[in-house]
């Protein structure tokens, strides 16, 4: 039997991944690739954790307003 892990991973597939970024194809293998975002294969299929596309959004600078 294999052990727990430790944190529960929110895996979802690519696509689903695409809508809840707000971002294309092209832009998750870029932020795969540079480790902003966190992607596993799971039988061929790219599943994306969802929390890794959370905290990648909260890394994003706010656009201050003009005063």
């Amino acid at each position: 039997m294999m052990d727990e892990p430790r944190h529960k991973r929110n895996l979802i597939p690519l696509k689903k991944a695409l809508e809840r970024g707000g971002f294309g194809r092209t832009k998750a293998y870029e932020l795969i690739k540079r480790g902003k975002i966190v992607a596993y294969k799971m039988e061929g299929q790219t599943m994306v954790d969802a929390n890794s596309i959370d905290a990648y959004h909260m890394t994003l600078p706010r656009i201050e307003p003009r005063t």
